[in-house]
């Protein structure tokens, strides 16, 4: 099974909100859509559903052209970040309506129906209506509705987004058990690059309208072909400056470091350097990480982890450790650089040459 969509645009009131589109996602891992909120993820969601039109190009599933047909005729399912029950049906009754509109005959549609909530956990509560469920069932019943439909594509529009975090890390884990073997291609949008990271698979990174890059999920991470693309699949923001390569150096402002690895053999000339947040930290790791030193700004503790946002010469930076750090705000703080994992752009964000990390 796959799907394949060509050259797709669309068009709202002379402007073009998605660019043209070109992808064929398969069955047997997930498909990611990676990007920020309006970076146009739903809108190509909805497009390949038949949701919403296209203004040019065309969606092929499973070599049919499907481009005109209605949703219902494409069976396919949609599940979104809110939660989408019928309030006056059971839970049971959910998760059978689509197959009641198709006419399935009532023994299948049982065995279809216990089968999913088993799989979900949901029998308990096949009787209950939507209102005395938690956030977490009502996920549930739709994703059951999803899997008991069996549909050719299912489409999960951030379904987790609006659970709380042990809820979500908890069906995160479960998603990809969920679909594994059915034979569905199964798109996932997210704006959040660790989950594109924990679903693996294949991952389109998506930005103002268009995918800037597509290709399996940790070589994307690891080899970006773009700035904006590197960009995409950071969490915190990237960190960013303008450099000079020189013999067999790197200069930022002050600051200079061995050009090594791949920068090595970078013309001399200018260029942009972009590195993760986690790999600039607040205390050396090993002998080669480079030493800066910046005024802080923000500080964050979330979980294990510390974030400090701090001012450079060159701009404005954020450092993600493990652990908690004597940060104080206003006050200037070191912070170490790892030149290994560092990313080289042209000054237009082009790739020139990068890091596997």
């Amino acid at each position: 099974m796959t799907l394949q969509v060509k050259n797709i645009t669309k068009v709202v009131d002379g402007r073009t909100h998605i660019k043209s589109t070109s992808l064929t996602l398969e069955t047997g891992h997930f498909n990611v859509l990676l990007g920020q909120t309006g970076s146009g993820k739903t809108s190509l969601i909805k497009m390949m559903a038949g949701l919403e039109p296209i203004a040019s190009g065309a969606v092929i599933l499973d070599g049919q052209d499907v481009t005109k047909l209605s949703t219902q005729r494409r069976n396919i399912s949609l599940v979104h970040q809110f939660f989408v029950n019928y309030p006056h049906m059971t839970v049971y009754d959910n998760i059978a309506s689509p197959l009641k509109v198709a006419g399935m005959a009532k023994s299948e549609i049982q065995g279809r129906v216990e089968e999913a909530a088993d799989i979900l956990q949901l029998r308990p509560m096949l009787l209950r209506r939507p209102h005395e469920l938690s956030g977490g069932q009502q996920q549930r019943t739709a994703l059951a509705r999803a899997i008991a439909k069996e549909s050719r594509a299912v489409f999960l529009d951030e379904p987790l987004a609006n659970l709380d975090y042990k809820l979500r890390e908890e069906l995160r884990e479960q998603l990809p058990e969920l679909f594994a073997g059915r034979g569905a291609v199964v798109v996932y949008a997210t704006s959040e690059p660790e989950e594109a990271l924990l679903l693996g698979g294949q991952t389109g990174l998506m930005d103002d309208g268009q995918v800037v890059q597509f290709g399996r999920t940790a070589d994307l991470y690891r080899t970006p072909t773009s700035l904006t693309a590197a960009a995409v699949f950071s969490d915190p923001p990237i960190n960013q400056a303008s450099v000079t390569k020189t013999g067999d150096q790197i200069k930022m402002g002050d600051t200079v470091w061995p050009a090594e690895g791949e920068a090595k053999g970078l013309a001399d000339g200018d260029y942009v350097v972009a590195i993760r947040p986690h790999h600039v930290t607040p205390t050396a790791t090993d002998k080669n990480t480079v030493p800066l030193s910046g005024r802080v700004l923000v500080m964050e503790l979330s979980g294990s982890e510390s974030s400090a946002h701090f001012r450079l010469p060159v701009g404005d930076w954020v450092s993600l450790s493990h652990g908690t750090h004597p940060y104080q705000v206003g006050v200037d703080h070191p912070f170490y650089l790892d030149p290994s994992a560092c990313f080289y752009f042209a000054p237009d964000g082009a790739t020139v040459a990068g890091a596997a990390i």
